[in-house]
């Protein structure tokens, strides 16, 4: 009775650990704005569910042994052993943690699942990459969190031997988090040891591993509820907790690595995995074969293999050895940490952005338009006008001379190659980000000094290829070789380019407009001008017709006056013949050929008869 009740109090003791001093380490964690510590903090949040748990079981498991003792007690006195039978009934609390295990566990580890997971992935979505605390709150910070490192270890060691010594398993879940609370302890010390000395990625990196570690704890309950259902179950055999991590008990205690991986075999399989030939021999000579392992990896190190697209630059103790750079192939150097190969990507053809940031989710998209963004995030630059806007009168009272220039959404894609390893690995300590910022100065310095109108227009690929030269020659020291530079995008801004797009429209439809009067000037003006023509040419050819026609009248009236001086009797018959003949030429005529007879002759002159029938041979007579 006295060891369950001192094994209760460890309990009790465990879970107001978790609670007190773990909230205060997340306390101290929100104080010093430390990602590590807040989430080690929802770790141990975590752990403090599962120490509640097993303290609950812990309890169950006490009065069932109680119980028990009572049972046996009462048994033994004299006329009393038939009363009392081993029904199900007559231990209520042996059903109650029977129960408890069957149901609450597994229901409980499902929970602990889904929690594990979501905080996992939530966590590793909020983790802010910004720079932590430094001067005295870090040194604060430091201080608090290894004397909670410390006061997790004294209890989580504590606890793990008596779970040991007095083989408590329920002990082992909160002793394991417990000593897991004094590695993010010293985890946000060092993290906030790393900011005071201006590497505050660290805690960014730092929190993301806990953050993947507590998805790994979420995969391994969801593995062990599967393996739950094929495991064989033996009569008397202890439940295994479900929601106790064999990886926290591994980073917390590496000790005791072979001992819970044989534990956990015998518990899987059902027999003592452990007592077989092959076990012991892997437990004698497994040292031996992860020390053979690490040497081979260790030795791996000898090669260095070059891809065809990259180069690579060979340092020993941290200076270079020799000039040559590592071209493509196999290549031998001393084993690490000695000689280091430090392989770049120098003939691949990388891309900086300069005015905007790209968004992967729109790259496919084909139709651009100005009033709709196309990237994640687009800058304005400012860019030179010829025409100046506002007031111009510099001699006015108060007059305010107003700046010609414009904003303009400028997305220019810059593609480059190294040429020169060395340069660009020694030259700067970040030449990637160097020659985004000169690319960035130069794009705004051309801009300044160029016309809106023209860059928008057929200056553009003039405007490359200035870019491209100018950046080369600020490229020149970093061994960087500019092979293209590309407008692609020139607009005016997203929330202006509307009202951009109506002035366009305007400027179009006037010059359309004038180039129809333009149009109509040049069909209308030559085709006046060749009726005029026309009108006059007919003039004349009609005067010309008639004076013709008044000579010819008058020649043919002197011709026709001799004539009738020499004959006229028969000058006037053949005039009256011609006249008679111009007279009836439309005239139907009939010839009569009868003589001696005085029949009367009765004409119908009406045109009743189909003329098609009586002109037959008129026209080639005529």
């Amino acid at each position: 009775m006295d060891t369950d009740r001192n094994i209760k109090k460890i309990g009790l003791v465990n879970l107001a650990a978790l609670l007190v001093v773990g909230g205060a380490l997340a306390l101290l964690a929100f104080y010093a704005n430390s990602a590590t510590g807040l989430v080690g903090g929802a770790f141990l949040g975590l752990g403090l569910l599962v120490g509640a748990i097993s303290y609950f079981q812990m309890r169950l498991e006490a009065r069932e042994r109680l119980e028990r003792l009572e049972y046996q007690e009462l048994k033994k006195a004299p006329g009393t052993g038939a009363l009392f039978t081993e029904a199900e009934e007559t231990f209520p609390a042996q059903r109650s943690r029977a129960q408890f295990e069957k149901y609450f566990i597994p229901l409980f580890s499902i929970v602990f699942l889904i929690l594990a997971g979501a905080a996992s992935w939530l966590l590793w979505k909020w983790i802010p990459a910004d720079e932590g605390a430094t001067g005295d709150r870090a040194a604060i910070t430091m201080a608090l969190s290894s004397l909670f490192a410390l006061i997790f270890f004294l209890l989580g060691k504590y606890s793990a031997g008596i779970a040991r010594l007095e083989k408590e398993r329920l002990l082992r879940p909160a002793a394991s988090y417990l000593l897991l609370g004094a590695l993010l302890g010293l985890a946000v010390a060092a993290t906030q040891a790393a900011d005071w000395f201006k590497a505050p990625r660290v805690d960014f990196y730092t929190a993301r591993t806990i953050s993947v570690l507590l998805g790994l704890v979420a995969l391994e309950i969801l593995i062990n509820l599967v393996l739950e259902i094929y495991r064989p179950r033996l009569k008397g055999q202890p439940v295994r907790l479900l929601y106790e991590s064999r990886l926290i008990g591994l980073l917390s205690q590496p000790g005791g690595l072979i001992t819970t991986a044989a534990q956990a075999l015998d518990y899987q399989f059902g027999f003592k995995v452990s007592e077989t030939w092959f076990y012991q021999f892997l437990e004698k000579a497994l040292a031996w074969l992860i020390l053979l392992q690490l040497s081979a990896l260790w030795l791996s190190t000898i090669f260095v293999i070059i891809r065809p697209q990259e180069q690579a630059i060979l340092e020993r103790f941290g200076k270079p050895v020799g000039d040559a750079v590592l071209e493509p192939g196999l290549h031998f150097k001393l084993p690490w940490p000695i000689d280091e190969a430090h392989v770049f990507s120098s003939r691949l053809i990388h891309t900086i952005y300069v005015g905007f940031t790209p968004d992967k989710d729109r790259e496919q998209e084909r139709t651009l338009v100005w009033t709709k963004q196309h990237y994640k995030e687009e800058f304005d630059l400012l860019v030179a006008s010829r025409e100046a806007g506002g007031n111009t009168d510099t001699n006015a009272a108060g007059a305010d001379r107003v700046v010609p220039v414009n904003l303009l959404a400028v997305n220019i894609p810059v593609q480059y190659c190294i040429r020169d390893l060395k340069k660009w690995v020694y030259g700067h300590t970040d030449p990637a980000r160097v020659l985004e910022n000169l690319a960035d100065r130069e794009v705004v310095r051309y801009l300044i000094n160029v016309d809106i109108n023209d860059i928008m227009g057929e200056g553009r690929l003039a405007a490359a290829a200035t870019l491209r030269q100018r950046l080369q020659e600020r490229a020149a020291p970093l061994g960087a070789e500019i092979v293209f530079v590309g407008l692609q995008g020139i607009h005016p801004p997203v929330k202006v380019a509307e009202a951009f797009e109506e002035v366009v429209g305007a400027i179009q439809e006037k010059q359309t407009n004038i180039l129809a009067a333009q149009s109509y000037w040049a069909e209308k003006i030559p085709q006046a001008i060749a009726e005029a023509t026309n009108i006059i040419s007919k003039t004349n050819d009609v005067g010309l017709a008639k004076i013709k026609v008044a000579e010819a009248e008058a020649g043919q009236f002197k011709k026709q006056l001799t004539a009738y001086q020499s004959a006229p009797r028969v000058y006037q018959q053949r005039a009256y013949l011609e006249t008679l003949v111009s007279a009836t030429r439309e005239a139907r005529k009939y010839v009569l050929g009868v003589t001696n007879t005085q029949d009367v002759i009765w004409l119908n002159l009406e045109d009743k008869i189909r003329p098609d029938l009586l002109n037959i041979g008129v026209s080639d007579k005529k």
